[in-house]
């Protein structure tokens, strides 16, 4: 079976490259169409074709590039047109994200059938006319892949996605980066902690809930340490203002290598968030055994894995991380919980399989 992954705008190249590596594995000719990531190495294509089709010259410039998202723009249209070409050598078209999808609906290969997976069911913040451009795009899909019963009840409840093209698979766990060819070591000043440190990781964005971490951490009775790491896409300002002592922030992008480090050293993991559907964070936690501390939120619930809190609750949240951090034992057990969905339930590989039969379906129906 010859199958196309698509992610033109490399949004999510550990789930791609994961993903083309399972399906690979499993038997599929795969090839991954994309465009090259700036911010740091991806995973090595193991098995599968990797095509950087997309955004060429806009690459070239590099990601500081001034007017890049204007060049980007430029050359979406026309790098689309072209990809309706490459897309007739597949037998299925699995489209991981699309950048603009108000135009894209339009843009689509005529090849059938098509996949889209949901990894962001809805906008979270959308401009005028988003939501009814998400609409348009899922009519003209043959399936829509969700990570959870709870992004599936939204795609039939609110997109109005048929419930026979709504397909459940969950997210693999992130194993890969445990056997990574080289892993880079803390910051000195980080790794001299002897401490034990509670890690939030990830972009740091306002529906993550950091406000409500850090009113939480404030009452956390531990000599402990939080550390914030991720690329800031909101203002930091009154975040700092809201930490204590015991708080450190690293507001920048941490690439492959260096994400193991962080990961091993963590004695929790924290997801205090708002709102979600499913976290790369959670299955890159999952992944390294880590006990967990979440909101019960989104698909967070369904994994089975982690102390569940209710999102927005600082005192609850401060709860869990106190009787935690207390308790090595416990730790200890949910990290054991963790490790053993990381290897049955979320593993890549039972992912492709259920994947394939997806298309196998998608390919008796066409």
């Amino acid at each position: 079976m010859r199958i196309q992954l698509v992610d033109p705008s490399a949004f999510t190249p550990p789930y791609d490259h994961a993903l083309a590596a399972a399906l690979a594995r499993a038997g599929a000719d795969v090839e991954l169409v994309t465009s090259r990531f700036l911010y740091g190495p991806v995973p090595r294509a193991e098995g599968y074709r990797v095509t950087e089709h997309f955004y060429r010259r806009t690459a070239r410039r590099g990601a500081e590039a001034r007017g890049r998202m204007a060049l980007k723009l430029a050359e979406h249209v026309p790098d689309m047109l072209r990809y309706r070409r490459l897309a007739g050598d597949a037998d299925v078209v699995h489209y991981q994200w699309l950048t603009v999808q108000p135009l894209d609906a339009f843009l689509l290969p005529p090849k059938r059938p098509r996949v889209l997976t949901a990894h962001d069911v809805l906008p979270r913040e959308p401009r005028p006319g988003q939501l009814a451009a998400t609409r348009r795009l899922v009519r003209r899909m043959d399936a829509v892949v969700a990570h959870s019963e709870h992004g599936a009840a939204r795609l039939r409840d609110e997109l109005g996605v048929e419930p026979e093209r709504v397909r459940v698979i969950p997210h693999g766990a992130f194993d890969y980066l445990r056997r990574l060819p080289e892993e880079r070591p803390l910051p000195p000043e980080l790794g001299a902690v002897e401490k034990p440190v509670v890690l939030f990781f990830g972009r740091l964005r306002p529906y993550e809930g950091l406000d409500v971490l850090l009113e939480a951490w404030r009452s956390v009775d531990a000599d402990a340490e939080l550390w914030i790491v991720g690329m800031p896409r909101m203002d930091l300002e009154p975040l700092r203002r809201a930490a204590d002592a015991r708080v450190r922030f690293v507001p920048r992008f941490v690439s492959d290598p260096e994400i193991p480090a962080y990961f091993r050293r963590a004695d929790v993991v924290v997801l205090p968030y708002r709102e979600i559907d499913q976290s790369g964070v959670l299955y890159t936690a999952l992944a390294f055994g880590k006990a967990m501390v979440l909101s019960d939120v989104g698909g967070f619930g369904e994994v089975g894995a982690g102390r569940r809190v209710p999102p927005g609750d600082p005192a609850a949240l401060s709860a869990a991380l106190t009787e935690l951090l207390a308790s090595e034992s416990e730790r200890h057990h949910l990290g054991e919980v963790a490790a053993a969905a990381a290897r049955e339930r979320y593993s890549w590989d039972r992912a492709a399989a259920e994947t394939l039969a997806l298309y196998r379906d998608l390919l008796r129906e066409s």
